[in-house]
């Protein structure tokens, strides 16, 4: 296939060797004539493991060029990928001055190309670029969206240092589309790649750089406080982490990434304050732990804030335990908002047929006792009189049948704290909490 990358920095570099070694016909473009010299010299524009032998052997074989000839590349190539840079402002925003002005220049070039083209962006750049880039191909080419070119989003996930690894290994080949034929063709790059290609909306791709860079920073300051904690108890911390990365089921897994409502229950409250706590008494900073709590209870007010704002006075809650499948409402998060509303002078039902006040034991009935010993008041084993008597329908539960009794709840806002099931997306009275 014939390809154009703009822009021969880290990515582009990196990405213009690695296609030429899979069989492509590669043309480089840059504004700067070292970094096109360099090519055509083969040899490459950064320091990288692998890449200068890359270059050179692909620069032999005629695979490779580099030009300062935006309208050169553009005519002879079927996709151009785009890897301009993107560097950050003081306040976090990022420039994008050389991505909208290669934008300008591709769409100057396809004025004159009768062929479909595709655009694969694989810059970091923030939700939204893209239609933006369109935008500008259009009003600059007179052409068609989808019809004459189309833009995607093809983010890179390159570590420095071990960059060739990571292109020919990535942890996923991530493509973002509102044109599935044009996803199908650029796809086919990496078809020999051992990753699962994943083929999803513009947006989602765009954001996701940024949410595994952020994660990746969380990973480095969560470690390094537990490491401070570790020290100054004479534990080392390398043993503890070690033992923390081997459980795949609960600490490295998809488990609790889930998008939703506030943690709550017995152990997750209990113990993030206990090594709070901890870390307080050996006088070390640890923001990172001691924000998480924070964050939770943003999250239950966000849901208060939002029920207020409806304006209606009658909420039934779906659900009260601090999660599905148990009777234990120690530090419920539900409550909590239902605690709050009381207060406010709302009237409230509530319906869980995992929790039954008479059978409550221990601590959980203690929990109860102080914090809503009325509670009994507002519990009914009756789910229809709850949906019936209800302006406002709070799901904090997942259960099978509340998705049967919702389908056909037209009249009421449903307000889904858990995502109870995707059948409901779509319903005009539908509010989930964070999708």
């Amino acid at each position: 296939m014939n390809i154009s990358v703009f822009g021969l920095g880290y990515v582009g570099c990196v990405s213009l060797g690695c296609l030429a070694q899979n069989g492509h016909n590669v043309i480089g473009v840059d504004t700067n004539p070292i970094k096109v010299e360099q090519i055509n010299s083969g040899k490459a524009t950064i320091i990288e493991k692998d890449i200068d032998r890359i270059i050179g052997e692909q620069h032999l074989t005629g695979r490779i060029r580099a030009t300062m000839d935006f309208n050169d590349a553009i005519q002879n190539s079927e996709i151009s990928i785009i890897c301009v840079g993107t560097p950050s402002s003081g306040n976090g925003h990022l420039n994008l001055n050389y991505i909208m002005h290669v934008a300008s220049q591709i769409g100057e070039s396809l004025k004159g190309k009768d062929e479909f083209h595709i655009l694969a962006v694989r810059s970091t750049v923030m939700p939204g670029t893209a239609d933006k880039i369109a935008d500008i191909i259009e009003e600059q080419s007179g052409k068609k969206r989808n019809e004459h070119f189309s833009v995607l989003s093809n983010p890179e996930f390159l570590r420095e240092g071990t960059a060739v690894i990571d292109y020919y290994d990535p942890p996923i080949t991530l493509i973002g589309t509102d044109n599935n034929e044009a996803a199908q063709k650029l796809a086919s790059l990496y078809a020999e790649l051992p990753a699962e290609i994943i083929i999803t909306d513009l947006k989602v791709a765009e954001i996701m750089k940024y949410v595994n860079n952020t994660y990746h920073a969380l990973k480095v300051s969560f470690g390094n406080e537990i490491g401070n904690i570790c020290k100054s108890l004479s534990i080392d911390s390398h043993k503890v982490v070690d033992i923390f990365c081997k459980d795949k089921k609960l600490n490295i897994s998809p488990y609790y990434f889930k998008p939703g409502f506030a943690f709550g229950g017995s152990c997750l409250p209990k113990d993030l304050k206990g090594l709070g706590s901890l870390a307080h008494d050996l006088y070390l900073e640890t923001p990172v732990i001691q924000n998480i709590e924070k964050s939770n209870e943003i999250q239950i007010k966000r849901t208060i804030d939002y029920l207020v704002s409806l304006g209606k006075k009658r909420i039934g809650f779906l659900g009260i335990s601090f999660k599905e499948g148990t009777d234990d409402l120690r530090n419920s998060p539900a409550l909590t908002v239902i605690e709050t509303l009381l207060g406010k002078g709302f009237s409230i039902c509530i319906y869980d047929k995992n929790v039954r006040l008479a059978q409550l034991t221990g601590t959980n009935k203690q929990f109860i006792d102080e914090r809503i010993p009325h509670l009994a008041n507002y519990l009914t084993d009756d789910l229809e009189s709850v949906i019936e008597g209800s302006d406002i329908i709070v799901i904090t539960t997942k259960e099978k049948i509340f998705i049967e009794k919702l389908k056909y709840v037209e009249e009421k806002h449903l307000v889904d704290l858990v995502r109870l099931d995707d059948s409901l997306l779509n319903k005009s009275n539908y509010f989930g909490i964070n999708w």
